[in-house]
């Protein structure tokens, strides 16, 4: 019957211990599989709350959004990503969350988000998707 490693480990830490006669502390940990992004050219990076607030705060740069609302986007965010039956998810799904949650915040700011996000061809591009934003706040 094979041991596990830390049954071995910890056996020769009490070898050590009574030939020594010193005392050994052990500690365990949990060895956690990363939650991963697959970016949009097929690189894989750890999931990085930290990240995620900082786009947003760009995005809010000079303009009336408190912080604790961003922390809490984050909140929500990171949440999803940890509840997702996969450990993995693309920036696409994880963009559009963020760009849903910052339209009812702050459209200016969603407006900035989208433009690094989308990551617009050209000028009627972005021309479109503030049309598009315009119509909406026309609806309501």
């Amino acid at each position: 019957m094979k041991l596990p490693r830390t049954e071995v480990r910890d056996q020769a830490l009490n070898r050590a211990a009574k030939e020594s006669e010193r005392r050994f502390t052990t500690y365990e940990r949990i060895d956690e599989i990363p939650y991963m992004v697959i970016k949009k050219d097929g690189r894989r990076e750890r999931f990085e709350r930290q990240k995620i607030l900082q786009g947003l705060l760009k995005a809010c740069e000079k303009r009336p959004v408190a912080t604790p609302k961003l922390e809490a986007i984050v909140d929500e965010i990171e949440g999803v990503v940890h509840e997702a039956t996969e450990r993995e998810l693309t920036t696409t799904e994880i963009g559009e969350m963020i760009m849903h949650r910052l339209k009812k915040l702050d459209k200016v700011a969603y407006v900035r988000f989208a433009s690094v996000y989308m990551d617009f061809k050209d000028v009627q591009e972005f021309m479109a998707e503030l049309k598009n934003l315009l119509k909406d706040r026309v609806k309501k």
